[in-house]
C-alpha cells in the first residue's frame, strides 16, 4: 500500500477552505507520529510510530519500472529519493506501508492484541449500522443489524468512520443531509446540511499497457508492483505545482496474463472535478448511488490530455521500447473485465492465454486488440486532442481515493458538514473521522492522510 502524504500546499489549502488547524505545520506532527520510517529520519520523518514505511531503491527495481524511470531521466526529471520530504518535480521510490511482505494496515497497526484485550473495547463483526439514534438533535447511539438481529447501542458520543461512500448515506438515513432530497424520500429532517454526500473527489486516471519481454517482468519475491513514480507540474493556469503523476507498475493484474504486462498509470494528482453520493430511492439501506463525475472540471480534462501525450512520449523512448513487445492504450473489453474476477477458472484460462501470447505474436496481438485495447491505438490518439478526450471519457477510472463527501469547514459554509474537530453541524454528540471530512483530495493516495486524520482527531478528543 502506498504511504505518500501529499504536498504541504494540500493541507494549507484545507485550512484556507475553513478547516482551521489543518495546515501543513499542524498536521506534520501527526504524520510523523503514525510512522516508523526505515529509510529516512530528520525533521520531516517519524521513527517510532505503528505504521512501518519502507522503499525499494533503484538497485532493486524490476525491468519495466527501471526502464520507465530511465526514460523519465532522459526527459529531464531528477531523482528526489524522498517523496515525503522533497516536494519538487521528479521521480522517486514510492514509500510503502509494507514490511516483510505484509501490508501494515490501520487494523494490524492499531488494533493489537493488547488493545483488543482492553475491558472498555468491543468490536462487532458483520454488523450493519442502519441509522443513528436521535433524541431531538442529540445523537444517543446507533441502530444495528447483525446476523438478522436488530438492536441498539447507546453512547455519549458516536464517531462515524465508514468512509466517503458510506458515511453520507448513514447520515442521510438518519435525517442529516440535504432537506429537499431527504423530504423526497420521506425521511424526517433533523439537520439540513446540503453538503452531505456532495463534493465527492477522486484522482481521475487512464492507463497505457505494455506486454513485457521476459527479463522486464516483476522480479519474484518483491513485495509490490508499484515501486516508483514521477510527479510533475503541468503549468496549467491557477493550478499548484506537483499536480500530475505517473506510476509505471510492473504487473497489471493478479492472473498469468497480468504477470506478463506492465501498466503506465497516469492520474491528475490535484483534481478539481466533484461528484456526489445519494441514497438509493428503491432501498435506502442498500448501496448508495455514486457518481464520481470524473473530468467534469475542464482543468482536469485539459491536463489529462496533456498527460496522455507525456505518456506517449515516454513510451516511445528506446529505454522502454527495448523491454516491451507491445505498448497500447488500455480500453478493457467485456471479456477482460470478466477474467479480472478472481477465480480458479479465470486463473486457468488466463494461464492458457499467457502461454499463447508468449509463443505467438499473432495470438498476443489478437488478445490485446480484442480484450485489452479495444479502442484507438497510441498513434490514432495522438492525431488530435478530441480523439484523446473521447478515449479518456470512455476509459477514465479512479484509484480508490474516494473522499470529501462530508467536508470540514465553517458553519456558515453551506457545503461544510463538520467543524475542524469533526463535529457534525446541526446535531450534538456526533463526529466523523474518515476521508469524507477532507475539504479536497490531497496530491497523494489517501491511505496515510486518513490515518493522520485519526491520529490528530484522537489527540484532540483526549485533550477535551
Amino acid at each position: 500500500m502506498c504511504a505518500n502524504r501529499g504536498l504541504p500546499s494540500d493541507f494549507d489549502g484545507w485550512e484556507a477552505l475553513g478547516a482551521k488547524g489543518w495546515g501543513w505545520e499542524a498536521v506534520l506532527p501527526y504524520f510523523k507520529k503514525l510512522e516508523s520510517d526505515r529509510d529516512f529520519d530528520g525533521p520531516l520523518h517519524g521513527g517510532e510510530g505503528p505504521i512501518g514505511l519502507r522503499r525499494l531503491f533503484e538497485d532493486q527495481w524490476p525491468g519495466f519500472t527501471a526502464a520507465s524511470i530511465e526514460a523519465a531521466k532522459k526527459d529531464g526529471w531528477k531523482n528526489l529519493n524522498d517523496q515525503n520530504g522533497v516536494f519538487e518535480d521528479g521521480y522517486f521510490p514510492i514509500p510503502m506501508n509494507n514490511i516483510d511482505g505484509k501490508r501494515v494496515s490501520a487494523s494490524s497497526a492499531y488494533l493489537t492484541n493488547d488493545v483488543r484485550a482492553r475491558p472498555n473495547f468491543d468490536m462487532l463483526d458483520h454488523a450493519h449500522v442502519e441509522s443513528l439514534l436521535i433524541d431531538g438533535t442529540t445523537i444517543s447511539g446507533v441502530r444495528v443489524t447483525r446476523h438478522g438481529e436488530k438492536f441498539e447501542i447507546k453512547a455519549k458520543e458516536v464517531i462515524v468512520c465508514t468512509g466517503a461512500l458510506h458515511t453520507p448515506p448513514l447520515l442521510m438515513r438518519s435525517g442529516i443531509g440535504p432537506q429537499s432530497e431527504l423530504s423526497e424520500l420521506g425521511i424526517d429532517v433533523v439537520a439540513d446540511r446540503p453538503g452531505v454526500g456532495k463534493n465527492l473527489m477522486e484522482h481521475p486516471g487512464v492507463n497505457f499497457g505494455a506486454y513485457l519481454k521476459k527479463g522486464a517482468r516483476l522480479t519474484p519475491g518483491l513485495p509490490t508492483h508499484m515501486i516508483a513514480a514521477v510527479r510533475w507540474s503541468s503549468g496549467h493556469e491557477g493550478v499548484p505545482a506537483g499536480d500530475m503523476y505517473i506510476v509505471p507498475t510492473n504487473r497489471a493484474a493478479w492472473h498469468p496474463i497480468g504477470d506478463r504486462m506492465g501498466i503506465m498509470q497516469l492520474w491528475v494528482n490535484k483534481s478539481y472535478s466533484t461528484g456526489e453520493v445519494t441514497l438509493n430511492g428503491d432501498d435506502i439501506f442498500g448501496e448508495p448511488n455514486v457518481d464520481f463525475n470524473m473530468c467534469s472540471d475542464r482543468r482536469d480534462m485539459d491536463r489529462m490530455i496533456a498527460g496522455v501525450r507525456v505518456m506517449a512520449r515516454l513510451c516511445a523512448k528506446p529505454e522502454i521500447q527495448d523491454v516491451v513487445l507491445d505498448v497500447f492504450p488500455v480500453s478493457y473489453g467485456t471479456r477482460a473485465r470478466k477474467v479480472g474476477v478472481y477465480s480458479n477458472f479465470n486463473r486457468f484460462q488466463t494461464w492458457i492465454g499467457a502461454q499463447l501470447m508468449d509463443a505467438s505474436s499473432f495470438a498476443r496481438k489478437y488478445i490485446i486488440e480484442n480484450m485489452i485495447s479495444t479502442g484507438p491505438t497510441i498513434a490514432e490518439l495522438l492525431e488530435d486532442d478530441s480523439t484523446i478526450e473521447e478515449w479518456i471519457r470512455k476509459t477514465v477510472l479512479g484509484h480508490w481515493h474516494a473522499s470529501c463527501t462530508c467536508r470540514m469547514g465553517a458553519e456558515d459554509d453551506p457545503g461544510a458538514v463538520t467543524d475542524p474537530s469533526g463535529r457534525v453541524y446541526g446535531v450534538q454528540g456526533l463526529r466523523i473521522c474518515d476521508a469524507s471530512i477532507m475539504p479536497m483530495v490531497p496530491c497523494a493516495n489517501t491511505n496515510i492522510s486518513t490515518i493522520m486524520i485519526g491520529e490528530k482527531m484522537s489527540a484532540a478528543i483526549l485533550e477535551e
